[in-house]
Parts: C-alpha cells; sequence; structure tokens
C-alpha cells in the first residue's frame, strides 16, 4: 500500500453547513453510528462537550469521518477527547487510520488534551483492531462497572433482514407468546409526538424509582426529541391501554441500523405485556425503514442469574437477537502524568460526588 502522502488524503475540520454531507457518509458506512452524527453533537454541546468533527478525503471522495467531544473533566478542569462510537472508516486500513490519529493529536496538542477515548462499534473477536490499538499506544480502560462503560459493552443486536413471519417464528416461545397477549388485550402502540414527552417522561420516571436507577431532567429528553426526531434521527413510541399510557420507548436510527435507547414502562397493567408489543413495533417501524439491524442495547457482562439486571438480559434475548460483545473502552493518552492523577480521582467523582451533586440537582 502506498504511503499516506502519496495517496493525498485532505484533512478537514468541519463547519456547520456541511451537516449534510457528514450525516450522509455516517448513514451509508457499515459502521456509521447515529453517536457520530452531526445532530449528537449538538446535543452533547448542550451539556458542556464542545464537538469537533474531521473528514478525510481521497480523489474528492470522503473516506473517513469522526466526531470528536471534548469536555473538561471535574475535580482537575483539564480537557479529554472522545469519540463515541468512532471513528467511521475501513478500520483495516492502518494508514488512513493512523492519518486520522495523527489530526486528532495535533488538535489535542492545541486544547491541551488528556487523551482520547474510544469505543468503536466492533465485536471482541476482531482481534486485529485490538492489536492495531495497542500497537499505536492505546492502552484499554475497561471499568467493569453497570455495563461496563461510557457506552454498552454487551448489546443485543437482531438481523431484521428476514420476513416478519421468521422473525416471529425465530423469537422464545413466551416472547411471541406475550407479543400475542399485548394484541388480544388492545394494547395499542402508535408513534409519538412532542406532546406525548411528558406523559413518556411521567411513565420513565415510574420505571427509574421502581428499578432504582437515575434518570436525567426532563429538558434533556425535550432536547433528544427537537433535534433529532425532526432530522430522521429518531423516533418516539407509545403503548395506550384501555386510553392510558402505560410504556414508552425512545429509537434512534441511522442508515440502516436502529437503537432502542429509552424505554419506560407504567407500574399499572404490567399483565397486559405492553413492552413486548412495543418492541415488536419499533421493530416493523426499522424494517419499513430499511433497516437490517435492530440494536437491543446494554445488557449485563455478568449473567448470573443473582443479577438485579438479568430479568432485563432474559427479555432482550427472547427476542432471539446476537448476544455481543463490544471491544470495549481504549484511552490513547497525550499526557501521561495527567493521566495518572485523573484515573486516581475518578472513582471518588463518579461512586461519591456524582451521585450527592446529582441529587442535590434534582432537589
Amino acid at each position: 500500500m502506498a504511503d499516506v502522502k502519496e495517496r493525498n488524503i485532505i484533512a478537514r475540520w468541519l463547519k456547520d453547513p456541511e451537516r449534510e454531507r457528514f450525516n450522509s457518509f455516517l448513514a451509508r458506512h457499515p459502521k456509521g453510528h447515529v453517536l457520530q452524527t452531526w445532530e449528537w453533537g449538538e446535543i452533547k454541546s448542550r451539556t458542556g462537550w464542545t464537538p469537533w468533527r474531521l473528514v478525510l478525503e481521497e480523489e474528492g471522495q470522503t473516506v473517513a469521518e469522526v466526531s470528536v467531544l471534548e469536555r473538561s473533566l471535574p475535580l482537575i478542569k483539564i480537557p479529554i477527547f472522545y469519540a463515541s462510537r468512532g471513528p467511521v472508516l475501513d478500520l483495516e486500513d492502518q494508514m488512513l487510520f493512523d492519518r486520522l490519529l495523527a489530526e486528532i493529536r495535533m488538535l489535542a496538542h492545541k486544547r491541551g488534551a488528556i487523551f482520547l477515548k474510544l469505543d468503536p462499534d466492533v465485536p471482541s473477536a476482531d482481534k486485529e483492531l485490538e492489536q492495531y490499538l495497542h500497537s499505536r499506544g492505546f492502552r484499554s480502560a475497561e471499568t467493569g462497572k453497570g455495563f461496563e462503560g461510557v457506552q454498552p459493552k454487551y448489546v443485543f443486536r437482531l438481523d431484521i433482514a428476514p420476513d416478519e413471519d421468521t422473525l416471529l417464528g425465530n423469537m422464545h416461545q413466551k416472547t411471541r407468546y406475550n407479543i400475542r397477549v399485548a394484541q388480544k388485550k388492545g394494547v395499542k402502540i402508535r408513534l409519538g409526538t412532542k406532546e406525548d414527552l411528558p406523559e413518556f417522561y411521567k411513565v420513565l420516571k415510574e420505571t427509574t424509582e421502581r428499578d432504582r436507577f437515575l434518570v436525567r431532567a426532563y429538558s434533556y429528553f425535550e432536547d433528544l426529541y427537537d433535534t433529532l426526531v425532526p432530522a430522521g434521527l429518531g423516533q418516539l413510541f407509545i403503548g395506550e391501554y384501555e386510553g392510558r399510557v402505560v410504556a414508552g420507548t425512545l429509537a434512534f436510527v441511522l442508515g440502516d441500523k436502529a437503537w432502542y435507547i429509552y424505554g419506560a414502562s407504567s407500574n399499572s397493567h404490567r399483565n397486559v405485556m405492553p413492552n413486548y408489543l412495543i418492541q415488536w413495533e419499533m421493530i416493523r417501524w426499522a424494517k419499513s425503514l430499511g433497516c437490517t439491524l435492530y440494536d437491543f442495547r446494554g445488557v449485563p457482562g455478568d449473567l448470573d442469574e443473582d443479577n438485579p439486571l438479568y430479568g432485563l438480559f432474559r427479555f432482550k434475548k427472547g427476542f432471539n437477537g446476537e448476544y455481543t460483545e463490544f471491544i470495549g473502552e481504549w484511552d490513547l493518552v497525550y499526557r501521561p502524568w495527567v493521566y495518572y492523577l485523573w484515573t486516581r480521582l475518578e472513582p471518588l467523582y463518579s461512586d461519591v460526588l456524582k451521585p450527592l451533586i446529582g441529587r442535590w440537582r434534582r432537589r
């Protein structure tokens, strides 16, 4: 393979007018991800992050893209870089990957960033990528907490290319039965609108209180809806029973992939199985858009039946998706001593200070 310079690869940090072109490449690329889109960078910019969008071009064609988020760390107030589910390129083209990392490194030096974090949408079985990251100085940054990362390391992914009868037939018998129970009981699933957000959030809070995990402020979900849904990158779903909202979900979509992101279920009428039917209708919706992959998102890596999250694993497993472990988080360190300091302070912040700040804000 020719030297990168001989290939005449041009690198550009983009501005707003190229939003459509940036997203178009992501939608077409096999490794494109909604968390790399222009709109996701806008959402994160309203929660303390600064987005930087890089494109590499060869012979007038885009060959690589990455959206890098910058944020100053708490306690030490020095920035980090994070490319959520990126970068997007032919990961086997090492010279192209090298050029992309070199461009990010130059920006990191200008901004004083401590490290770049990657968590590519790549299964752990891909040992070649792992070897490449090691060879370029990356180090594994596994935390082993919760869903094992900023983005889930373990997910269920379902190939939805087959017809609906085949998909139903491949499901666990109990899952298929519960979908039919919901249909017979009269549960109705519809596409949600902005006016449904308050009721969705109310049910979401019920869910988080019941299952004992934190929920973001209502304004965050407003922002998600306003930014992603009009752009065709998201959709709200509402489940109703006897005229009452009993379930709701939020899905993301890009190209031929869809992701189940947030789910909510009321404490009442759980016996009519709305959660099963709403998943099925989301799969049908994704198929109608031409998607061939449906990602159920996070499940635990600890599959012990005593794990409080095991029920979530069992629910998603019933749809017959493939249990997938990703390669995980990898850090490329630019400032070793500051990185060392942060890795010692971060557990204190995450386990003690962050929960206290969260409770204070909710009050």
